[in-house]
């Protein structure tokens, strides 16, 4: 993983970007505000980031590259999946 790749990763908080340091995306990550355990947790692999479900550790895991992942962030964002009213 390369510094630059983690300069690049951004996490949301309350909607404002906040840069995340390099080592503490090494290990699985959740949401501090999941409280069911139905979330998805994410972690720094290989200069990619990484998505799973919390319900099954051992299920398929999703990679994404930085620009990706921001790209899915911006979406998520700017309401791009959000289901019709």
């Amino acid at each position: 993983m390369t510094l630059d790749v983690a300069r690049r990763l951004k996490s949301q908080v309350r909607g404002v970007a906040v840069s995340v340091p390099r080592t503490s995306w090494v290990t699985w990550r959740k949401s501090s505000r999941s409280q069911q355990g139905n979330c998805l947790q994410v972690r720094l692999r290989s200069g990619h980031v990484q998505v799973r479900d919390s319900k099954d550790p051992h299920g398929a895991v999703l990679s994404f590259t930085p620009d990706e992942w921001e790209a899915f962030v911006a979406g998520v964002r700017d309401g791009e999946f959000d289901l019709p009213a």
